[in-house]
């Protein structure tokens, strides 16, 4: 496999799905003092996948909270009904689901119309080419590692080639290659190698505590960041 174009930098995007829920507020300050680039946001409707989390008012009452990108990836079907209620809160990124919809062309339009970054995920089972005519469309390409719902889950390694697929159809686009479920330092690395830039990482973050979210965050970067050097 040939070493991937370095040209987006990385992003390590802490889910505050694993964040203590009774002070996300100041969950949210701590991942962003730790060095988190981008705030990833798990918004589940208990329908698309078994799990219910939250909507736009927690996003909007969280926003104050910190300047750092809020990527807010909806979990929910279908999508298109709020994605303005969650661009008014404060995202700044909108991921939508290639499976949640007959008409994604048409979301990551209005997405982007609401001046927001637009974003296209793929689940385990879904193959590569899903998004393979959404790419000029696409601000972002998230590759699920894990089957989406629940935190904590094991890494899925047939999806480091997969991010390999994905980045070889981007080529130089400036596109973002996200990854999103079992991500550790050994897992970034491998997806890091294989063309990722942006890593989602929820108990591998949270799980010491808020004492060990840098030292947490700077593991998964500098894994990431050796595997990109070769």
């Amino acid at each position: 496999m040939s070493r991937p174009t370095l040209s987006r930098p990385i992003a390590i995007a802490p889910s505050i799905l694993s964040a203590d829920f009774s002070r996300l507020a100041e969950e949210v300050r701590a991942v962003d003092a730790a060095g988190a680039d981008w705030i990833h946001l798990d918004i589940m409707d208990g329908h698309f996948v078994p799990n219910i989390t939250f909507g736009p008012p927690v996003v909007k009452a969280i926003r104050p909270t910190t300047a750092k990108r809020f990527d807010v990836h909806l979990m929910i079907e279908p999508a298109d009904p709020y994605l303005e209620a969650f661009a008014e809160a404060g995202a700044d990124s909108l991921i939508v689901h290639a499976e949640a919809g007959p008409h994604i062309d048409r979301s990551l339009q209005a997405i982007r119309h609401l001046g927001k970054k637009a974003g296209v995920a793929i689940n385990p089972g879904t193959p590569v080419e899903a998004v393979e005519f959404l790419i000029d469309r696409a601000d972002l390409i998230l590759v699920m590692t894990v089957n989406p719902g629940f935190g904590g889950q094991a890494f899925i390694p047939a999806m480091v080639e997969k991010v390999a697929r994905v980045k070889a159809l981007i080529g130089d686009r400036p596109i973002d290659i996200e990854v999103d479920g079992g991500i550790v330092p050994e897992t970034a690395a491998a997806v890091a190698a294989a063309g990722a830039n942006a890593f989602v990482a929820g108990s591998a973050v949270f799980k010491d505590g808020p004492a060990a979210y840098a030292r947490h965050i700077e593991a998964i970067r500098a894994a990431a960041e050796s595997a990109r050097r070769g």
